[in-house]
């Protein structure tokens, strides 16, 4: 009689496990990579037309999550054709040479309440960075849409050379903002 017990236990678990969903197909026709930065005081906004990613995330296991993003920094858009040539040119991005820009997920801590710190690498222009990257997760069913956003110095990845490397009419920081969508692959 234990055994049958033991084994209707382990059974009536069973569809618990197999109902975890782990969401790991990105989306980006769903999802966004932001920008916003001063210019002369005045707060300017952009994004990124083009990035991969690739995603594992469950939320009944987010230690063990993983995440690289890859932006293609010449899709920028800052809303003005002759600006986004400007910020893909040499001083900025220097697409040419640096075609993408790439965030590699290390560890990730739960918060509570649906909230996340990932830390990771930052990736632009050949430097590398250490960021923590806070973030929201929210499952509507089968997808899970991921929102966060964090603060970069351009200063630390040399965006901005030359006569653009003072912050007196572009601001060092730049907020990064962004909202991942993805599917779960049951």
């Amino acid at each position: 009689m234990k055994r049958f017990i033991l084994a209707l236990a382990l059974a009536a678990g069973l569809p618990f496990a197999a109902s975890a969903a782990e969401f790991n197909q990105v989306q980006t026709d769903k999802s966004a990579i932001y920008f916003t930065y001063q210019q002369m005081g005045v707060k300017m906004d952009g994004r990124f037309k083009k990035f991969a990613a690739r995603l594992n995330f469950d939320p009944a296991r987010p230690t063990e999550a993983k995440a690289t993003f890859d932006v293609d920094l010449a899709s920028v858009d800052t809303g003005a054709p002759e600006a986004d040539e400007e910020v893909a040119g040499k001083p900025w991005f220097n697409t040419k040479a640096f075609p993408t820009a790439q965030f590699v997920s290390g560890a990730v801590k739960a918060l509570g309440g649906n909230r996340y710190e990932v830390a990771g690498k930052l990736t632009i222009k050949g430097k590398t960075q250490d960021v923590v990257v806070p973030a929201t997760f929210t499952a509507q069913g089968a997808t899970g849409v991921f929102d966060g956003s964090f603060t970069i110095r351009r200063g630390d990845f040399s965006i901005g050379e030359g006569a653009w490397a003072k912050f007196d009419i572009v601001a060092n920081d730049i907020q990064i903002k962004f909202r991942i969508t993805a599917a779960s692959a049951k």
